[in-house]
């Protein structure tokens, strides 16, 4: 893939954005997200849009959200905000003069070379762009877009919201009305005169004094040579969720029973002793949930986590039902007053100028926990820019074990590929399960 281009596009108001300059501090939800760029990679058959439709609609598409064309900056405390100067975003342009795209879609599989679909990983993120795009045109005519953006700005409820109307931009031109999202950050995360936080927050979103975090356990997790950790890609056909959906007997979500049903194969293929517990962080849309409730169009981060826990041998012997359940009943904790809690923490600890570290290293073993992440809500119809929708989400590398990612197949409606990292020992015995419906068998122990 040959570098045809560079460009840092800078969007040009008629008038000053009335956040122009500002110096935005990170909110408590920023903080709570992990520091690096989050990947999102998109492909398009010809005819696709060409780079200058693109880059044309990029500029109106990134106007409606000041936050993507400024630049992580440092206080005179240390302490990271985000500068609204209108620096602007990368787009690099490439070319492939031999490859065609579908080679690349039939190549399956997952990829840790992130230079080859979107840009290189800054090591630094401070002062460099924070959203940054790779335009990657193959022989055929066919387009890879990998887009990526500093998880300090956004959530993956604001990513799509801008994917989607960066698409519509594009599509529409000249005819194109830009949204006013809600920009108002410290609005979300406002603390009461007297905070009074009622959760260990210091342990359930953050990493605690000794390094250990997740779900006010105290635990750290296992450090795992990069090489151990294996990407798969595994499809579910529509049909087969629908099985799954039956199974559960009443009402829920694609993501919930499918959530249930990798728990469960997880937990058989790691082998798990039937006492020992293990618990899945779910992402958490906070929007909603708070009182009073935030515009679903606001722009930014508001995520928080629950953390179903169970023993492996519940995980294994409850109904798909019982572990639908025990998933919903940890989402609904997250509730308003919860997230006041946590608001009121922030407060106190930027207060009393505490750092505070979120989770996850690269090369972390969450066995015998997993984490989740869906990309289900995000329609691949939504993201046509005026030649057809995305054909695939190609998947990014997963540096975490026990990481996996949900998103829409592009193979038929309704269908969904799991993203998952696993450890090299525990992937042919996930292989082997992960596709059966059958509650999976007890070990004698049990």
């Amino acid at each position: 893939m040959e570098i045809t281009g560079t460009t840092m596009l800078k969007p040009a108001y008629p008038t000053p954005h009335p956040l122009a300059g500002d110096r935005v501090p990170l909110t408590i939800f920023d903080r709570a997200a992990i520091d690096t760029y989050v990947p999102i990679v998109l492909a398009y058959p010809a005819p696709a849009p060409s780079n200058e439709a693109l880059k044309e609609g990029l500029l109106k598409g990134v106007a409606p959200y000041p936050h993507m064309a400024g630049r992580l900056a440092v206080d005179h405390r240390g302490r990271r905000f985000i500068h609204l100067n209108n620096e602007g975003v990368l787009v690099i342009e490439a070319a492939a003069t031999t490859a065609v795209l579908a080679d690349v879609l039939a190549a399956g599989g997952m990829t840790t070379d992130v230079a080859d679909f979107y840009p290189t990983v800054p090591e630094e993120s401070v002062g460099e762009a924070l959203l940054q795009i790779k335009l990657s045109r193959y022989r055929c005519g066919g387009l890879v877009i990998g887009v990526m953006v500093h998880h300090h700005i956004v959530d993956g409820h604001s990513a799509s919201m801008f994917c989607s109307t960066w698409a519509r931009a594009v599509r529409e031109g000249n005819g194109f009305r830009a949204p006013s999202p809600a920009l108002d950050r410290a609005a979300t995360a406002a603390p009461r005169g007297m905070p009074k936080p009622a959760f260990d927050h210091r342990f359930i979103e953050f990493k605690g004094s000794q390094g250990s975090s997740s779900g006010g356990e105290d635990k750290s997790y296992e450090v795992l040579p990069m090489d151990k950790i294996k990407n798969l890609t595994v499809h579910f056909p529509a049909e087969f969720v629908a099985e799954l959906k039956a199974r559960v007997g009443a009402r829920c979500s694609t993501f919930q029973c499918l959530l249930a049903h990798v728990w469960k194969k997880m937990t058989a293929a790691r082998g798990l002793k039937p006492e020992e517990f293990t618990q899945v962080r779910v992402a958490v849309n906070c929007r909603g949930r708070a009182r009073p409730a935030v515009p679903m169009d606001f722009f930014g981060n508001m995520v928080l986590w629950a953390f179903p826990r169970l023993q492996a041998r519940d995980v294994l012997r409850l109904s798909y039902r019982g572990v639908v359940a025990a998933i919903r009943d940890a989402a609904a904790r997250i509730d308003d007053e919860y997230i006041q809690s946590y608001v009121d923490f922030g407060g106190l600890a930027d207060a009393n100028r505490e750092d505070l570290l979120a989770t996850a290293a690269m090369g972390t073993m969450l066995c015998p926990d997993i984490e989740v992440d869906s990309w289900l809500g995000f329609s691949l119809h939504d993201l046509d820019f005026g030649t057809g929708p995305a054909s695939a989400f190609l998947p990014p590398g997963l540096p975490v074990e026990g990481l996996m990612v949900f998103v829409p197949s592009r193979a038929s409606k309704g269908s969904v590929d799991l993203f998952i990292a696993v450890a090299e020992d525990h992937v042919a015995a996930f292989q082997n399960v992960c596709h059966s419906l059958d509650l999976d068998p007890l070990p004698a122990r049990m």
